[in-house]
């Protein structure tokens, strides 16, 4: 029966080929900081591939790819600069102000008179309270920390920026070599395979910025109309976890609730309101329709990978967990289902 499915693909230099693949693999996962900046690299290209083939009519194809990646850069640079200017006060005062937030949350609680009723005062709220802290605080600091890193590793950037380049100025050069490693009878559905994880993965830098965007843009003016105070930061880390699903919301949720109890509860119901709003508006119109869209990807996959990337690949593999969950259905579907069918 296997034979019959698969009479034309059981050849010695096929299986040398699987064998090869494997091994090759294997490599990958040794040296897997590389191997993340690479695909990293390859994902944001394939987003910007689009704009160089039409630019391509009027340039070169490397005078092309290099407009665009220098547009690139000074778009994101254009957008961060004011954005880290106006919040680096309000991360240095939120950073020393959030410990004393939760000992006045632990106060709060304490004297409410349901609590005492309902016998919750003999809780180790204090306990309770300091973990929270203790691990907001951690994570808020991995944060801080992440920023600081990539400032450190300023250098790995230039060389992304260097390997971006290349990919896009140098597409078909590079499309042409990846095939020449197949035998002849794969070449035209490796390079069918490769187009369509291009396309689908190319639009998932969009998705993702279009997602957080709007998450952060609502947070940002949600809170500046309701005067709740670090209106941008709390706006901007709301839109930076978001990027995890489930977990990053519910602990920037914590995060802008502890920040803003002290103001009073028209504070807390505004951040509760503007963030419902966003979420809505994230979950049931942006996030559907632009991961739809780009990706096509059930949730239950993105969620799979997700967990997967989080334990392989640390903070980056969160970043890229729909990116790799997409490349891997493709490749599935492609080289199984299809054949099944």
């Amino acid at each position: 029966m296997f034979e019959n499915i698969f009479p034309k693909y059981i050849t010695a230099k096929n299986i040398i080929f699987v064998i090869m693949a494997i091994l090759f693999i294997i490599f990958i996962t040794k040296i897997q900081d590389i191997a993340i900046m690479f695909f990293a690299s390859y994902v944001i290209s394939c987003s910007l591939n689009p704009v160089v083939d039409k630019l391509e009519n009027k340039f070169k194809r490397g005078s092309a790819a290099a407009i665009v990646l220098g547009t690139f850069i000074l778009i994101i640079l254009a957008f961060f600069t004011p954005i880290v200017i106006l919040v680096s006060n309000e991360i240095k005062n939120f950073s020393t102000s959030l410990p004393q937030y939760f000992i006045n949350l632990y106060n709060n609680i304490i004297s409410m008179p349901i609590v005492s009723k309902l016998g919750l005062s003999n809780l180790d709220w204090q306990g309770i309270l300091a973990s929270a802290s203790s691990y907001t605080s951690n994570i808020f600091n991995e944060i801080i920390n992440l920023g600081i890193n990539l400032g450190s590793a300023f250098i790995y950037l230039i060389v992304s920026l260097i390997i971006i380049y290349y990919f896009m100025a140098d597409k078909e050069l590079i499309r042409k070599t990846y095939l020449s490693l197949f035998p002849k009878n794969l070449r035209e559905k490796a390079g069918n395979i490769s187009d369509i994880i291009s396309k689908k993965i190319g639009g998932y830098i969009i998705a993702l910025v279009a997602t957080i965007a709007s998450v952060g843009v609502i947070m940002i003016i949600g809170l500046s109309i309701f005067r709740v105070d670090y209106a941008v930061l709390l706006g901007l880390l709301t839109a930076i976890l978001d990027i995890v699903p489930i977990v990053g919301p519910a602990i920037a949720l914590v995060i802008c609730l502890v920040a803003t109890f002290e103001s009073g509860w028209g504070a807390v119901s505004a951040v509760l309101g503007v963030f419902a709003v966003a979420q809505i508006v994230e979950n049931n119109f942006v996030r559907p329709y632009i991961f739809g869209k780009f990706l096509d990807l059930h949730p239950i996959m993105i969620y799979l990978f997700l967990f997967i990337a989080a334990k392989y690949m640390g903070a980056t593999g969160i970043i890229l967990a729909p990116a790799i969950a997409a490349t891997f259905c493709v490749l599935v579907e492609e080289l199984y289902m299809k054949t099944l069918e």
